[in-house]
Formats: structure tokens, C-alpha cells, sequence
């Protein structure tokens, strides 16, 4: 099974080595007021790691299909978001060598960027007045659970920060899965510490401009969470600190709050000297805990996101 902290050992995680997918992404300009310049071109992605899935359960569906469920974990040794294609991302190939392709799939982030060392086994879809919770998992028509099989998912990825002007080009990777291997008892989110990813609330984090944003508060609603956010300005301009709305993600390993570019969401105006206060709400059911909030962060320059966790588990 997975060992609490350090590396993990003799577990059904599996990788296989992928290769980069060139996008190009597109430049924007933009006038702001006290802007630290940065560098046009896009990142020059790095494969320092990747992602790994592990089958949580295989059992035949209402239909009589093979059916998995999934997890997902970040070893990417950054902040990273993964995804599939819509369809022929998912092969099962059986013990007897046979093989087929799975059209029902989902796997990934949801568009989230999840910490390294975190896993996760679902996350928010659907829309901001009908958002769902969409659980990972793949299903085989025509196919049912036997000993031997195995899943190929073709995903892509991003890692480090996010620039909205400059995006990261996507890398190609691989996943493999043991389905006579399953974990039943993971351990979500945390599954690996790793060191600088989380903070505490209360804590500053390091923003765009020499300001800095804190989570002041975090308070239990009938539907969710409202945290409040405080952004300093020590310098002699008025300056934004975006962060969108930042989603959860709690011991049930489900990513709440549906995903949005950082950079679309209102954010106060941070005035020279002074502080401004703003909060935001993501919806989260009562009985989930062991909370982290997953923040955005502009950074460094202006549409560039650095991201952090922020461990909320006493709520």
C-alpha cells in the first residue's frame, strides 16, 4: 500500500514516460498601473515527473460493463492540472491480450491546479448555477472485471505557474493501470508532504507588486465556506491582487468549486499604504473536512499565477 510520508513502495501507482505536445499560446497586452514586466514567451516545459492513477474500485456496472473508479496523485514535483481528451484516451487490454477502447472516461484536475503530492478522486463540473460533482472513472462496454487486465489513459498536463498571457504548452504522458491491483483505503488529499506547498491560515503569501494577500477567516454557511481575504499594499501605488475563486479540497478527495481562470473574477483595488478586505464562497457539504483551500496567487507579473495550499482542516 502507500506509505504516509516519503516515497511510496510496492503500490499498484504506475507511470510510464511521456513526450511533449507543443501548443502555442497566445500573447496578450495590457495596460496596468505599476506592473512588474516579465517575459513574453511562453515556459519551456519540463518533465521532471508526471501523474499516476491507481483503480480504487472494478466491479461490473448496472449495465454489466466494466466499471473502475479512480484516483489520481500529483508527482509532478509541481503544481500541476491533467486531463483527457473527450474520446480514445482510455484502452482496456485483458489477460488473454485482447484489447478495447473505453468511450465513458473522466480523468483529471477539472481544470484545477492540485498540489504535488495531493490526490484526488473527483472533482466540480457542470455549471455555476448547476454545479455537480463529477467522480473520475472509466467504463468498457461489452467488457467485464477479469484477472490480468489493464487500463492505458493518454492524458496531457501542465505544470508551475499559470500565465494567463504566456500558458505553459502542454506535455504528453501516459498512465497505466493494474486492475487486479486496487486501493481501497487512500488517504486524501495529502498522499506525500512536500515541503513549501502549504501554509497556514493566517500566514502571508507573497503577491504581485510587494503586496501581500492572508486569509483572515474561514466560516461554515448552510452551503459552504465563506473565506475572507486581506491584500496589503506596502508601496506608494494602488495595485490588484487576482485569485479568482479559489476551490477546496477536503479528506474525501473531491475538488469543490467549479474552475475559472484566476483572472476572470472581481478583486478589489488595493489602495497605496492601505489594505483591502473581499471574501469569496465555494460550496462544500457539511460532512466533508480536512480541507485545504487551493489559491491562485498573481504574482511576479501582471496575469501570472504562482499557487499555493492553505491548510484549513480545523473547519
Amino acid at each position: 500500500m502507500i506509505r504516509r510520508s516519503g516515497r511510496p513502495t510496492a503500490t499498484p501507482w504506475r507511470r510510464l514516460a511521456g513526450a511533449t505536445l507543443a501548443v502555442a499560446g497566445a500573447l496578450v497586452l495590457s495596460a496596468c498601473d505599476y506592473v512588474v514586466p516579465g517575459d513574453d514567451s511562453s515556459p519551456t516545459p519540463v518533465a521532471t515527473g508526471a501523474w499516476l492513477a491507481v483503480a480504487t474500485k472494478v466491479e461490473a456496472s448496472a449495465a454489466g460493463d466494466l466499471h473502475v473508479d479512480l484516483a489520481i496523485r500529483n508527482e509532478t514535483g509541481s503544481w500541476s492540472a491533467m486531463k483527457i481528451a473527450p474520446t480514445g484516451s482510455v484502452t482496456l487490454r485483458t489477460g488473454d491480450g485482447k484489447t478495447a477502447t473505453c468511450p465513458t472516461a473522466f480523468v483529471g484536475t477539472g481544470g484545477t491546479t492540485l498540489a504535488p503530492g495531493f490526490q484526488a478522486r473527483g472533482y466540480t463540473a457542470g455549471t455555476k448555477a448547476k454545479p455537480t460533482v463529477q467522480p473520475l472513472y472509466v467504463e468498457c462496454p461489452g467488457a467485464a472485471p477479469a484477472p490480468g487486465s489493464k487500463l492505458t489513459i493518454a492524458y496531457t498536463y501542465v505544470s508551475g505557474d499559470f500565465n494567463y498571457y504566456s500558458p505553459s504548452s502542454p506535455l504528453s504522458a501516459t498512465l497505466e493501470v493494474d486492475l487486479d491491483k486496487v486501493a481501497a483505503d487512500l488517504k486524501y488529499p495529502v498522499a506525500e508532504p512536500v515541503a513549501g506547498v502549504v501554509e497556514k491560515a493566517g500566514d502571508k503569501i507573497v503577491a504581485i507588486n510587494k503586496a501581500d494577500l492572508t486569509l483572515t477567516s474561514v466560516t461554515r454557511t448552510a452551503d459552504g465556506l465563506k473565506l475572507a481575504w486581506q491584500t496589503n499594499n506596502p508601496t506608494a501605488y494602488p495595485t490588484y491582487v487576482h485569485i479568482g475563486t479559489p476551490p477546496v479540497i477536503g479528506s474525501d478527495g473531491i475538488i469543490y468549486g467549479l474552475y475559472e481562470s484566476p483572472h476572470l473574477a472581481d478583486t478589489p483595488i488595493t489602495p497605496a499604504g492601505l489594505s483591502a478586505t473581499w471574501t469569496t464562497a465555494v460550496a462544500v457539504p457539511k460532512d466533508v473536512t480536512g480541507l485545504y483551500v487551493l489559491v491562485q496567487v498573481e504574482s511576479k507579473q501582471q496575469k501570472n499565477f504562482t499557487s499555493q495550499a492553505i491548510d484549513i482542516t480545523d473547519k
